[in-house]
């Protein structure tokens, strides 16, 4: 995909590089070269607008939220809600209703997941014996493992779609598994693993078609695409701050309302509640049904930040940026001798996953650390996906929007010289 001329012009990566404290630090890297961080799957850096977001809070706003009556409270209170009404507009979801803040991805799949099998009152949870939960053969862990204890629990069955060669889920083999047991189908938007880019619209229109409600895992879309779960129409989508250049052990559900008022609480606790009483507790109304105990306020209203930031600096400039770095370091990576790309779809975001013939994934990565360049290498908490290509693990270098062709270069190099080291 080739960067229209407008955003070549428009997107001066130095400019947002300085933004990035970290990337020019120092004792950053093993062997104390200038540092090329490729491994933004795994997480990202943080630009300085979400670290004066954190540092002022806890020096000018440090307070509980929603309950207290002082100064200290009542503005806390407001940058937390406007944090929400942040990621409603960054999600174009319909009401600050439907926004949920979790600890991440995972908790907001296990979160989910969870209700989806409880039982309440003494009757059967929306997922019962016998029923379907549908994945794909994509999916991290964490799309996987809050399913299978799902099903567990209710005594259902999990079903896969595959991926074929290319690392592709092949919308005809999704639709087959798609049927009248199938309760709810979960879905990565984008494979950390391989990069590929699920259809999920369309996959969530053939689950409609049958009745079947979708959660989209959005933790590698939400820093690289445009979003817009109203255009998707998915039921759910979950995203983690850290993956886009917001803190860590903060995220968000998205959650159509519908939905979220038939689900029953996940925890009990402060918050999630309306009154108590030894007999019987009634809940509060969405969102804080779903956000029982303290939140995290300083990482959600960094998240904010972080959100306002990418949208500064354009969700769309950002893709077509990544896009052609992804053609470059794609390019570089298939003129090295004895090195295969493992997930080659036709639609794709940035990561290069790859092995090296006759060197180990934690080999590489440990060469190109010590030339300064940080990459991931093992299984990506995909190991279905490594199983289907027959590998214990790839390396994995992971384009975020910072980096830069002369990286790729670097990186390339780096590979170069592994291949010397190693024969």
């Amino acid at each position: 995909m080739a960067v229209a001329t407008e955003n070549a012009v428009a997107y001066d990566v130095e400019r947002i590089r300085a933004d990035f404290p970290l990337l020019h630090a120092s004792g950053t890297t093993s062997g104390g070269a200038k540092l090329a961080y490729l491994d933004n799957a795994a997480t990202t850096q943080k630009p300085q607008a979400v670290l004066d977001a954190l540092s002022g809070f806890y020096n000018q706003d440090c307070a509980n939220i929603h309950r207290s009556v002082h100064l200290l409270g009542e503005r806390a209170t407001a940058h937390y809600e406007a944090a929400r009404e942040t990621a409603r507009g960054f999600l174009n979801a319909a009401s600050e209703r439907e926004i949920i803040f979790v600890r991440g991805t995972t908790e907001a799949v296990n979160l989910v997941a969870q209700s989806f099998s409880r039982r309440t009152g003494g009757r059967p949870g929306l997922l019962g014996e016998g029923d379907e939960v549908l994945i794909t053969g994509l999916e991290h862990h964490s799309n996987i493992v809050p399913w299978q204890l799902a099903c567990e629990a209710a005594g259902a069955r999990l079903q896969v779609a595959p991926i074929n060669d290319r690392g592709e889920v092949e919308l005809e083999g999704f639709a087959r598994r798609l049927g009248p047991r199938t309760k709810v189908a979960a879905v990565a938007h984008i494979s950390n693993a391989l990069g590929t880019v699920n259809p999920v619209k369309e996959m969530i229109a053939l689950a409609h078609a049958q009745g079947v409600p979708v959660l989209v895992d959005g933790a590698q879309a939400a820093p690289h695409l445009p979003l817009d779960v109203r255009a998707l129409d998915c039921d759910f989508y979950a995203l983690s701050g850290h993956k886009m250049y917001g803190p860590t052990g903060i995220g968000v559900l998205y959650g159509k309302s519908a939905w979220l008022e038939r689900l029953p609480p996940w925890q009990g606790g402060g918050d999630m509640i309306s009154s108590v009483t030894f007999e019987r507790t009634t809940y509060n109304e969405l969102p804080y049904k779903f956000e029982a105990g303290t939140p995290n306020i300083a990482a959600t209203i960094g998240l904010g930040a972080a959100m306002r930031y990418l949208e500064g600096v354009g969700r769309g400039r950002i893709a077509a940026y990544e896009a052609e770095l992804l053609e470059y370091g794609t390019r570089k990576l298939e003129a090295i001798p004895g090195l295969r790309l493992v997930g080659t779809a036709a639609h794709k975001a940035g990561v290069l996953s790859f092995v090296v013939e006759g060197v180990h994934p934690h080999d590489v990565g440990t060469v190109l650390d010590s030339l300064g360049i940080a990459v991931r290498a093992g299984h990506h908490c995909a190991q279905p996906v490594m199983d289907r290509f027959g590998i214990a693990a790839t390396t994995r270098a992971s384009i975020g929007m910072y980096n830069t062709r002369a990286e790729l270069d670097r990186l390339a190099a780096g590979l170069a010289r592994v291949k010397e080291m190693f024969g």
